[in-house]
């Protein structure tokens, strides 16, 4: 019941009754709802919910795994030791709680575990992992990643895992390659969407498998990354002059009290401009595949962005731990639910609900009679419910 209002219509547990009752069921009461929460918050439940998301998404032994991590903050001044302020890329400073989320290829979600609010996000992704591998006994799965997820400690722990990864890759120098593809052609300009190809063998120690690192070069990106170092170097001469304060500015070099424009970092920056690094220890595998896989990233952002606004995962109200828990086990079973709608139908979750809320079927008493009167359905609604109803046959 909790999981169809956070879905219809996000409130609070006391008016979800009422959304329940509009949508054409019976609520129950709401002491029985209060009774019955705490049940949402133990792991046992938690396990069975994951182990049915793994069910649905079909999952097999080199299935890509998509990790990403986001916050949740609530609405309170004081932290708990759980909830704890910390890094928020809105800059909120009430406490918070680091949620890390997993999902499959296509974005459909597996598992979401909860961590302090002042955890590393680097330090939540392999406990994840492990957690969803134990639980469904998978040898090795492919963790897909972003650069920012990945600490060399991090990258030496999945190779100990023994797993199999594709993940961003941070470029603090031109690589070899490209230097080399520059030399060769120093007239010319890298082709848009070039990809180049630098094999990592292991070493004799190296306790890892050989790896691959692709770089693809785009245009745009290129484009866009020129522009903001040109205006950060602007920035950076009007200070050097004493024309505007010195702020903070990666192109200021500071000796002492002399001020100065670091041209060697920005030579560096413009020649690593539209370049983009991905790095993967999967054998036989092509450079456009492992670019698809990080570029499949835009599928958990999407999770993300529907658990906190559709779906209205904050803030936080409450402060109990136990409640925490059983809300953020609500809100994952109404991400997974409103993902496979969207999956079977191909309509995003707000044009369904808001499609389907329109439509009633009314019982008219009249006498011994009852008449029923039903509002006819478009034909593209009808279709998206034969689908739904296809699909959950199976």
């Amino acid at each position: 019941m909790l999981v169809l209002a956070r879905i219809v219509e996000p409130t609070s547990k006391l008016d979800s009754l009422r959304v329940v009752e509009e949508a054409g069921f019976d609520p129950l009461a709401y002491a029985t709802l209060k009774r019955r929460l705490p049940a949402f918050a133990q792991e046992s439940w938690r396990q069975e919910l994951a182990a049915a998301c793994a069910r649905t998404a079909d999952l097999g032994p080199a299935s890509l795994v998509l990790y990403d991590v986001s916050t949740l903050y609530f609405e309170t001044d004081a932290g708990d030791g759980f909830g704890e302020p910390g890094f928020c890329k809105e800059r909120r400073l009430e406490p918070q709680i680091t949620i890390g989320l997993l999902t499959d290829a296509s974005g459909f979600p597996l598992m979401a575990n909860a961590f302090e609010g002042n955890r590393g996000e680097t330090t939540t992704m392999l406990p994840t992992i492990r957690a969803f591998m134990d639980a469904h006994q998978l040898a090795d799965v492919t963790v897909v990643a972003d650069a920012g997820m990945i600490c060399a400690a991090n990258q030496q722990a999945i190779e100990a895992a023994g797993l199999s990864f594709t993940l961003g890759a941070r470029i603090p120098d031109v690589p070899y390659v490209v230097q080399a593809w520059r030399h060769e052609h120093p007239d010319e300009q890298i082709p848009d969407g070039h990809i180049f190809t630098q094999p990592w063998p292991a070493g004799p120690k190296d306790q890892r498998r050989d790896q691959i690192i692709c770089y693809q070069y785009r245009a745009d990106r290129a484009r866009r990354t020129l522009h903001g170092i040109d205006e950060q170097v602007a920035k950076a001469e009007q200070a050097v002059a004493g024309k505007t304060a010195v702020k903070r500015n990666r192109f200021i070099q500071l000796t002492g009290a002399t001020k100065s424009v670091n041209r060697t970092l920005e030579a560096k920056a413009r020649a690593l401009a539209g370049l983009k690094g991905h790095v993967t220890n999967l054998p036989d595998v092509t450079a456009e595949f492992v670019i698809d896989a990080y570029h499949r990233l835009f599928h958990i952002e999407k999770s993300f962005r529907m658990s906190e606004h559709d779906l209205r995962a904050r803030p936080i109200y409450h402060h109990k731990r136990e409640s925490i828990d059983a809300h953020l086990t609500v809100v994952f079973a109404a991400l997974a639910v409103s993902r496979w709608i969207e999956q079977t139908t191909g309509w995003s979750i707000k044009k369904f609900v808001r499609t389907t809320r329109r439509y009633r079927t009314i019982n008219i008493q009249a006498g011994e009679h009852t008449l029923t009167a039903v509002d006819p359905l478009p034909d593209d609604l009808r279709d998206a419910l034969t689908r739904i109803h296809d699909r959950g046959a199976h």
